[in-house]
Order: C-alpha cells, then structure tokens, then sequence
C-alpha cells in the first residue's frame, strides 16, 4: 500500500509564463518519490547525490533498476530493487521522477517507457544517439505533458549568466568587458586507457547489434565541452546552426572518434571551434573559451572558474552552481525554468547526428601515436596534441586544414605548386588558396609545406602564436587601410595594436604554368569589398645541387586606385615594420640567424644586406635557408627568433609607400633551401651565382 503524504507537483510553466520562484521543500508537504535506473557508472554519483538530498528531506528514493544491484548498504533500507526499468514500472511505486543513467543506446527506449509512464524525466547526456530519436522523444515529452532535464551538469554554473554578458560586450560581476564577441572555441583534453575501452561492450562503439551508440569524445566523455559553448552561443536548437563540419580520427582500437575537431557557425555568423581528444599527455580540465576585441574569458566549467586576460592583466571568479536534480525538482513544484530541458538540446543533437552520419574516423598511423604504461593501463599519446589543439581553436581549423601528416588530407584549395619535372625527385611544395580561411586571418594564397631536397619542412603555418602567419607569401599589414596580413592592426593614432574590422583578402583569378614556373594572377580586395591592387606574382624552381634548390619570388603589385602601403613600422611601432615578402619557419632547434656582416636576431633585424641565413634543427634533420634581398630595393630584414620563428624583407619598414593608380612596384625575392649546414663561403658562392 502506498502510505506517501499527499502533495502536488505541477506541470512545467507554459512558454512566455513568468515562473513563481520557491523552495521545493516549502512547496511539497512530503519529499519528491525518484527512481534511479542505472546505478554503476554516472549512476553511482546521482547515488550519492539522491542520499544529499534524501538527508535534506528533498527527496526519497523508492526503487531502483539494474541488472546488477548495487552492493549490499548502498541503498535505503526502504529502496525497492528491480532488474530492469519494465519491473520497476510495474512496482506501482508513485514516482514522479524517474532518472536514468544507463548506456547511450538504451536512453531512447528507456525515456519513452517513463514518458509513456506519466513520469517526469532526468536524462543523462548525451540524450539520445540519433536525431530521429530525439525528435521522438520531444514529441513524448509534450503528448505526456511532462517534463525532461537533460544531463548537462555544466548548464547548472552560474558563470553562464556572467559569460552570456561577457558574449554581448559588457562587464560581468567582477569581470571586465572582453569587447565584442569574434568566436568561440572549446579545448578538451583528456586521458583514457586501454582499460576504458574494455569496461563494457559498447565503450567506444558507432552502434552496437545495429543500434546507435555513438560513444565518441565529442559525444560522450567531452560532450560537456560542445554543449556549453553551444549555450554560450545562445544555441539551443537545431535551426540555430548553420553549419556543422566534423574532422574525426582515432588512435585507439574503437570505433568511434577519440581525437576530433567539431567546426560550427551559428546563424549569426559566429564561428564555434571544438578541439577534443582522450589521446593528450596528461590530463587537463576543459575550458571554453571566448575570443573577445578585447580579451579572452576561460571557462573552466568543471570547476566554474572564469579567468579574463585583457591588456590590463588577468582577473579569475570561481561561480556557484545549481544541482540539475534540484532545478528539477524546483521546476516541477515552483515553476523554476529548467536548466538544461530537452528542447534546449536541439543544436547538440544536431552536432551528434552529424557525428553519427559522417565517414567512420580515420585510424592515425602508428608510428604518429606513442604509447604510455602497459597493459589495460597503457594509454595512447598524440605527439604535440595539445599545440595543435591550440591550433585548430585559434584558427578556426579543422586537423586535415592544419595539414598534420596523421590528417586526411586537404583537397579543397590545395595543389603541387610546380608541375612534375621527369628525373625531378623533390618533395612537392604545396600552394595553398586560403580562401577557407577565417576573415580575421585575411585570407591569401602562401606556400605551406615547403621542403628541402631531403624532404625536410621549412614552413609552418598557422601557428598557434600567430595563427595569421601563413608559410612563405606576400603580405601586407595596411593598404589603404585594409589589413591583408591578419590578426590586430597597429594605428598611430591609439598607440598599440587593435582588433579591428578592417582585414581583406587576396583571390587567385588564374594560374599559369610551364616547366620550373607558376604563375599568379591575384587581385587585392579590401574591408569594403573594393579592388584595390592586381598582383602578378611568379614563382621559379631552380636545382642548384643535390642537397640545395633554389626559389625565385617575383611579386609585381598594380594600383587600381591610389594606394599607401604600410605596415606598423610605417604606423609608428618602432622595429616592427614587417610587410611584403615573410617566411614563417617551423620550431627548431640551435637555430643560427646570420648575415654577410652580422650575427643573431638583434643586430640582423632591421639591417640592409645581400643575403640572410638561418640554420637550425628541424623535425627531420638539418636544413639551412639563405633568403637574397630584393634586387629592386635595398629593404630591412625583419627577423625574429627568439620568441617565433620568421624571416621577412620588409616593403615599408618605418615609412609608407605611396603607389599612384595604374603604376606597379615590383619585388624580387629568392631563397635557397639546402639539407645540412652551409657556411658563410658556401652562402656567398649561391648568391653569386644569381
């Protein structure tokens, strides 16, 4: 006989209705009846917190199912155990919230049995394993008229409050304003072992017996990272998106995706970038982050901790956070508005269908995985995870886009620069578009990878230090005020650096090529859309032996209206006036930079000379680059390498150069890439030869 006290615990407030605000325990007259199917796993912590609340008087639990009964003093006395959800339905037990926490592929059948119940539902993430159970489930939901929390313990911090005022501009408690709002990213990585994968038969399963799984990183262990900043984004439902692309791959033996970069764009426009993987050194807590005019807030979500970095330094609050199962509860007997409801959980899902629907995720090569520990305790390891991860979140880029040798490769926008020679055996260099690129990296046509004989990569790009240097290229930081070199724009007139609107772009109109030659006809598009230079730039292949080859760089640049190219150096930052020809070079070790009368970066940066060199230690062996000066011009060598690598022969170094319409400036670079160490006569014979 049921002996509980008579209460009662309303209906979800209607749309647009404004919720009374009241305390469960003042509303209910005896405690909420809750039922717990799944008690192992994520079970085992809504154990401990139904035992919270049951000692607060909030809640009793009345029954259980699981096939496995949990160990003996782990229950109530009171707490009726059943094998399975169909059992405990049939206990006659009054619930009036069943949660359940159970394998991916039983919520859909599971939650529809509760609804059709007449119970009130607490689900744990992700809710379902495809979208047409989702859409099934939604349609339950309203048919019982009851309602569904979704488990997303994330969506209970109240930092999210702070964070929705930091995305529109503003200050937020103690948080001072990161600007306006330019992108979203969330970084993920974690640790899981071999052990993991073999705790039950679906870890790590696309479908298991023909059923749905989807057990990914972005899906499940790190599905957290997507739905919060999905939140953030004021993304709630599947029509808030416009776009979904998945990058997925996988170093352990499973199926689904351990390693993955989830690409959104919102409606508005706004780009979402998450970079996830179980595969990293060692663990850290995920965080979301906010890429501000401004500054950066870092949401560390399971720790509630929001750090905002602005030029005036850093400043951290640690946030409260509402239990879901309360919110639940407050909902049902005040009106409280749920803080993670099922139809909050349209844009998730539609992220999880897009995962569940794309091509299986590729296997990365061994020999690009290390392995740490033995036996079920080993765990895979990504060499150099977390930079890229930080590269693909700062850029907005997907791994096969960052051009890693363990991603499928990328055959939008990308070609041989040079068309095969016969008994010509060298490493293709890579011309790139770049028109996929993020606005704010000002998208252009670079070179990236380019090698030496040997096969030894002297580019780099994207960087996740400056991600807007692009391999070897030409560039310019200020015409006419555009910025066609990406990142933040220097202006004399404010003194330091702003993020600003104002980055153009550089398109390839057409291609042209003979044996040892390519050619680029390009056209210079500003902020505004207006064309205001046409370019010609011409690129020659030379072998001059067999460890070293030549590349000539010829870049005639055309005024469609009157132009002013400048750089920050031209802008008032003094020694920053790189703009023109740039070469990013990739980490190294030992590095040497050295000119035909200087040594080091101090004394060869800003310095007029014939020829630059720079050798050092790269993945791969030895390499050394000799970079001749334009013939044209006497202009300063911008060099860094202390803090980054890169060698650029700077156009307008301190003062800006004027460029009347229907008149051209033309710049001849060349630089010869050699396997091994040159020394200073080996460097003078090549430039001579010129």
């Amino acid at each position: 006989m049921d002996t509980r006290s008579t209460r009662s615990i309303t209906n979800p407030t209607p749309p647009g209705a404004a919720p009374a605000q009241s305390d469960l325990t003042a509303d209910l007259a005896a405690p909420a009846r809750i039922a717990l199917v799944g008690v192992h796993g994520f079970g085992a912590h809504h154990l401990r917190n139904l035992e919270r609340l049951g000692a607060e008087g909030a809640v009793e639990l009345v029954a259980v199912a699981d096939p496995n009964p949990p160990a003996a003093g782990a229950l109530p006395d009171t707490t009726a155990v059943h094998a399975n959800l169909d059992q405990l339905l049939a206990g006659n037990h009054h619930v009036d919230v069943i949660i359940v926490a159970t394998p991916i592929q039983t919520h859909a059948p599971l939650a529809l049995s509760v609804l059709a119940a007449e119970a009130h539902l607490y689900l744990e993430k992700p809710p379902v394993a495809s979208m047409k159970d989702f859409l099934r489930l939604q349609e339950a939901a309203g048919a019982a008229g009851r309602s569904v929390q979704v488990g997303f313990q994330s969506l209970g911090s109240h930092a999210l409050a702070a964070l929705a005022k930091l995305a529109n501009g503003e200050a937020a408690d103690e948080l001072p304003t990161i600007g306006t709002l330019k992108g979203i990213s969330a970084t993920g990585r974690w640790v899981r072992d071999r052990a993991y994968y073999k705790r039950s038969r679906w870890a790590g399963k696309r479908s298991l017996d023909g059923v749905d799984v989807v057990d990914g990183v972005a899906t499940n262990p790190l599905a957290h990272a997507i739905a919060t900043a999905l939140r953030i984004a004021g993304a709630r439902h599947a029509e808030d998106l416009a776009s979904v692309e998945t990058d997925l791959y996988r170093a352990n033996d499973i199926e689904a995706d351990d390693t993955s970069v989830i690409r959104l764009r919102t409606i508005n426009g706004l780009p979402i970038t998450c970079a996830l993987t179980l595969c990293a050194t060692e663990p850290v807590e995920p965080y979301v982050t906010l890429h501000g005019t401004e500054g950066t807030a870092v949401f560390h979500y399971t720790e509630d901790r929001v750090t905002v970095a602005t030029e005036d330094g850093e400043t951290t609050h640690t946030f409260g956070r509402d239990d879901l199962t309360e919110n639940l509860l407050q909902h049902l007997s005040g009106g409280t508005p749920l803080l993670s409801p099922l139809n909050h959980s349209g844009a998730f899902m539609r992220v999880l269908e897009a995962v569940r629907t794309a091509e299986a995720p590729a296997l990365i090569p061994t020999e690009c995985v290390e392995w740490v520990g033995t036996g079920d305790q080993a765990h895979a390891v990504i060499p150099h995870i977390e930079d890229i991860l930080e590269r693909a979140t700062r850029a907005h880029a997907t791994f096969s886009e960052l051009g890693l040798p363990w991603a499928l490769p990328n055959t939008t926008g990308t070609e041989a620069l040079f068309s095969p020679e016969p008994g010509l055996d060298y490493p293709a260099t890579t011309l790139r578009s770049g028109s996929k690129l993020e606005t704010n990296l000002s998208p252009r046509p670079y070179l990236h990878p380019v090698s030496t004989p040997a096969g030894v990569v002297v580019t780099d790009h994207l960087a996740s230090d400056h991600v807007w240097h692009l391999g070897a290229g030409f560039a310019l930081q200020d015409v006419n005020g555009s910025n066609f070199w990406g990142g933040r724009s220097y202006r004399r007139t404010a003194g330091k650096y702003l993020d600003l609107k104002d980055h153009g772009r550089i398109e390839v109109a057409g291609i042209t090529r003979e044996e040892g030659r390519t050619t680029l006809d390009l056209e210079w598009f500003g902020a505004d859309g207006s064309l205001v230079l046409q370019e010609r730039r011409t690129f020659t292949r030379t072998v001059s032996s067999a460890r070293t080859w030549r590349l000539d760089i010829q870049t005639r640049l055309t005024a469609v209206v009157d132009v002013r190219l400048g750089s920050p150096g031209s802008h008032g930052a003094a020694g920053s006036g790189y703009g023109g020809f740039f070469w990013r070079l990739p980490v190294n070790g030992s590095p040497r930079v050295f000119s035909s009368t200087a040594e080091g970066e101090p004394a060869v940066h800003g310095s007029v000379s014939p020829w630059l060199a720079w050798t050092g230690e790269f993945d791969g062996g030895t390499a050394t680059l000799v970079f001749g000066s334009p013939s044209e011009s006497e202009d300063p060598w911008f060099v860094r390498c202390s803090g980054y690598p890169a060698v650029g022969s700077a156009l307008a170094w301190d003062a800006a150069v004027e460029l009347a319409a229907e008149t051209s400036l033309t710049r001849s670079n060349t630089v010869w890439i050699s396997d091994g160490t040159l020394d200073p006569k080996e460097i003078e014979e090549l430039v001579a030869g010129r």
